[in-house]
């Protein structure tokens, strides 16, 4: 699938995809909301606006209200291509969460799933 194309399709169209995708591994919706929240700091009133709306995936990343700093230390491979090596700022946010909703349909708990980064124990 073409870059343009992904980034002018429905929010609305690609939310529910996301949901069954967790869904079908015994997660709940509640679950994958937390994670979209989380990383674009959308309430999850905001989600529901952009399903009603018709915002593109790509307006829901651009227009974020606050893309989490801590999105930066997901890692690891979505669709044969390692997240943290994606050029592309926009396609990057789609994978970052494309890999947190494979993570939670693969059963890793939440708190693992929202990062944080590793406090420095010799600062305490």
């Amino acid at each position: 699938m073409n870059q343009e194309k992904v980034y002018t399709m429905s929010f609305a169209k690609i939310y529910p995809l996301l949901i069954a995708k967790a869904e079908k591994k015994e997660r709940t919706k509640e679950e994958a909301d937390a994670i979209i929240c989380w990383l674009t700091g959308y309430n999850k009133e905001d989600i529901q606006n952009a399903i009603d709306g018709s915002v593109t995936y790509g307006d829901f990343f651009q227009n974020a209200p606050r893309l989490n700093p801590n999105r930066k230390l997901i890692k690891g491979v979505v669709c044969g291509v390692r997240v943290e090596d994606i050029k592309e700022p926009l396609m990057q946010e789609f994978r970052y969460l494309d890999k947190l909703i494979d993570e939670l349909a693969k059963g890793k708990a939440m708190d693992k799933i929202l990062r944080k980064p590793k406090e420095n124990k010799d600062a305490q």
